[in-house]
């Protein structure tokens, strides 16, 4: 490897030389063998190479599609310089997680789709090198920090994902005494139990939280509010409270046979994959099965990946959309395809059918068109009379989505203001309807991106200490 002074071009016109070179992956058939991460690593000569392609504009649209603002040309110009020390600290002071939100963040839809590249070259390869410079700054003690002081005040966080987590972070730098109470026995929300592995190695969410506990937060695992003690405990005992509970209640998956044996919700399939049941997972045999997954977004890819992983016979997705109508990342459902997955586009299914002894053996299908647009701006399917046709399926797995937690009357919740979906509102300091008692993360927007949780962590936590502190 390169010393970390190696020349590089470091003009403007980098981009014009130096063509984008993404990290290498692992071969399809050697990582469908394992759960572990697909990516490897750039160098450091070539970090800073295709760090140089940054050409610095004035109007950076790279940071303003981030929802964090991470101030990507000052981290990418000091990479450049194989100033990786300095530029991971650049990036670490807008984000509490850049080694996790640089492997599972939509870069092409967010701060990539903003380079000014795009159009006249491929964009800045953004992801992969915020990857390396965390890492690279994590190997040289970064993650270690000394205890701030204490202000005497204490708050409370009801979730151990992305949004507690990140709220938590940040509020223990201001002196505050955090408790997150989380229902799992595992900390990490859908960072542990949904992604899968192969996209984000559990070791490096569990370094996360080292940290952060190290930072002086506590973890009280296998807390249920609702069970253990209640919102106005929490209220009583704290100054403040967050809730970030996250979106994991599946969307209603109501087609005939959807009771069968064989048929299950996605998260339980990812959460017993992934090595962090709960005491409710099912166990799903995969191997040598006909796996069918419902639906087209990330968790869907997940599956098929999983299940293939899983020594499935097949795994195929059905889609009642066409791709370019799809919501999930292109890289993961390119991912899926080279490891032997199937996507049937402008397909929906209509019925799962089962054998005497109400176990899954295949499933009815309809071939769709596809009409004028829907309100979010995509074109609304519609089914092709008579165009009716079977799938073989041993197991189905329902990728619909999911939908914010019912709030518990029991739990003292009941005096939160929720929306039609279910979701938490707050105003634009992240506090809800309850005095003192914040929201962020899925139970307030719904499923999202963990960049979006993490904002969400970082607002509420700057809005606790407005509300404790009047700063």
């Amino acid at each position: 490897m390169p010393p970390v002074n190696t020349p590089v071009r470091q003009s403007k016109h980098a981009w014009h030389l130096l063509p984008r070179i993404n990290p290498s992956k692992r071969n399809a058939l050697d990582r469908i063998k394992d759960h572990r991460e697909i990516y490897a690593y750039y160098d450091e000569r070539a970090v800073r190479e295709q760090a140089s392609r940054c050409v610095q504009c004035a109007n950076p649209l790279c940071q303003f599609g981030c929802p964090l603002s991470n101030r990507i040309p000052q981290w990418l110009a000091l990479t450049a310089e194989g100033q990786f020390l300095d530029a991971a600290e650049v990036s670490r002071s807008t984000s509490n997680m850049p080694e996790i939100c640089s492997r599972v963040c939509p870069q092409e839809r967010l701060c990539e789709a903003g380079c000014i590249l795009n159009g006249r070259a491929e964009p800045v390869s953004i992801g992969p090198i915020e990857k390396f410079i965390n890492e690279f700054a994590i190997a040289h003690g970064c993650l270690e920090r000394s205890r701030s002081p204490g202000n005497g005040l204490r708050v409370a966080v009801i979730g151990a994902g992305p949004a507690g987590l990140a709220c938590a972070d940040e509020l223990t730098k201001l002196g505050y005494a955090v408790t997150i109470f989380e229902a799992q026995n595992v900390a990490g929300g859908l960072l542990m139990n949904g992604i899968p592995a192969f996209k984000l190695e559990k070791s490096v969410v569990s370094r996360r939280i080292e940290a952060i506990a190290g930072s002086g937060v506590e973890f009280r695992l296998g807390s249920r509010i609702g069970r253990d003690l209640s919102l106005t405990e929490l209220r009583t005992a704290y100054d403040s409270v967050f809730i970030a509970l996250g979106a994991q209640a599946p969307k209603p998956f109501q087609i005939p046979g959807s009771d069968l044996i064989g048929v299950f919700e996605a998260l339980p399939f990812l959460a017993s994959r992934n090595g962090v049941p709960g005491p409710d997972t099912p166990t799903v045999p995969v191997a040598g099965k006909h796996v069918v997954v419902l639906g087209g977004g990330d968790t869907a890819m997940d599956c098929l990946r999983t299940a293939i992983r899983g020594g499935a016979a097949d795994a195929i997705c059905l889609y009642r959309r066409d791709l370019a109508n799809m919501p999930g990342n292109r890289r993961e459902y390119e991912n899926a395809i080279e490891e032997g997955a199937r996507v049937h586009f402008l397909t929906n299914p209509v019925k799962i059918h089962g054998d005497s002894l109400g176990r899954v053996t295949h499933v009815t299908c309809i071939e769709m068109a596809l009409g004028d647009p829907d309100p979010s701006g995509r074109r609304s399917p519609r089914p092709v009379p008579g165009s009716e046709f079977q799938i073989a399926a041993d197991i189905v797995l329902a990728a619909y989505g999911f939908d914010p937690e019912p709030l518990s009357e029991i739990s003292g919740f009941y005096g939160l203001h929720t929306n039609e979906w279910g979701a938490v509102e707050t105003d634009a300091q992240g506090m809800t309807s309850l005095p003192g008692v914040f929201a962020g993360g899925d139970i307030v927007r719904g499923p999202s991106l963990v960049v979006h949780a993490v904002r969400d962590g970082r607002v509420a936590a700057a809005g606790i200490h407005r509300y404790l502190t009047g700063l």
